[in-house]
C-alpha cells in the first residue's frame, strides 16, 4: 500500500505526494499524474524537442561534451511545463546543449516537495543550475499573458495525461485553437512544440496542423502494458 507523505488543497484542487516502495508518485484530484519509477517518456519529451531543432539526440557523456562546445548564444532555450517529479527538468539541465531553461509549475506543493522535500534528490542540482528559472504560475495563463515577452526555441509541455485527458477543466484551453496559437506566439520562428500524452491522439495532430504547425509527428514510448506513451511534435514555421 502506498504511504501518503503530504496532501494539500490548493486553488486547483487536491494534490497528493505518495511513496510506494522506493518510488514517489503525484496524484492530482484523484488522478494519477506521474511517478519516479521510470522517466523515459519525460526524458524523450526533451530529447525529441532538441532533435526537432536540429540538435543531437542526447545519449551520454560524449553527446553532452560535443553539445557543450556550442557558444552560449547559439544554444536553444526551452520552457518546461510543469515540474512534476522533475525528470524533464533534470534531463534538460544535465545537457549542455540547452541554454536558458524555464520551468512553469502552478502547484506550490510540488515546488515545496522539490525545494525542501523528498523530490529534491531528483531536482536540486537542476534547480541550482544558473540556466534554470522556476516560475510559479499556471501554464495556460502564462502562455496567454500579453505582458510577458519571453519566447523560447522549444516548449515541452507535460501538465496533463494528454490533450484528451486533462487534470483540470481549465487545461482544455491549452489544446484549443486559441491555446495552440498562444503556444506558437511563445515560440521563436522555427521553434518546436512538444506535448506529452499517455495515448496517441489523431485529433490533436490535426489540431496542430490547423493551428499552422508544420512537421507534425508523434513519437511513441513503449510501456510495460497497454498503448504506448507518446510525444506530439509540431514546428512553428520560420
Amino acid at each position: 500500500m502506498p504511504l501518503t507523505l503530504d496532501r494539500r488543497e490548493g486553488p486547483y484542487g487536491e494534490v497528493v505526494l505518495r511513496q510506494r516502495d522506493d518510488h514517489f508518485e503525484i496524484i492530482a484530484n484523484g488522478t494519477f499524474l506521474m511517478d519516479t519509477s521510470d522517466g523515459r517518456s519525460e526524458r524523450l519529451l526533451v530529447d525529441a524537442a532538441l532533435q526537432a531543432l536540429g540538435g543531437p539526440r542526447t545519449g551520454g557523456a560524449a553527446d553532452a561534451r560535443s553539445a557543450g562546445t556550442r557558444q552560449d548564444a547559439h544554444r536553444p532555450s526551452v520552457l518546461i511545463g510543469g515540474l512534476g517529479v522533475g525528470f524533464s527538468l533534470a534531463h534538460a539541465a544535465a545537457d549542455p546543449a540547452w541554454g536558458r531553461i524555464a520551468v512553469v509549475e502552478r502547484e506550490q506543493a510540488i515546488i515545496d516537495w522539490h525545494r525542501e522535500g523528498p523530490l529534491a534528490a531528483l531536482s536540486a542540482r537542476a534547480l541550482a543550475d544558473p540556466r534554470t528559472a522556476l516560475i510559479h504560475a499556471d501554464l495556460v495563463a502564462y502562455v496567454h499573458a500579453p505582458d510577458i515577452p519571453d519566447t523560447y526555441d522549444a516548449l515541452c509541455l507535460d501538465i496533463d495525461n494528454g490533450p484528451d485527458w486533462t487534470v483540470t477543466e481549465g487545461n482544455d484551453g491549452l489544446y484549443s485553437p486559441s491555446g495552440l496559437a498562444a503556444c506558437a506566439r511563445r515560440l521563436n520562428p522555427g521553434g518546436v512544440l512538444a506535448v506529452w500524452s499517455a495515448r496517441p491522439s489523431a485529433d490533436f495532430e490535426e489540431s496542430l496542423r490547423n493551428a499552422g504547425f508544420s512537421g507534425v509527428r508523434t513519437e511513441e514510448i513503449p510501456v510495460a502494458r497497454g498503448v504506448p506513451d507518446v510525444v506530439h511534435l509540431g514546428i512553428r514555421p520560420a
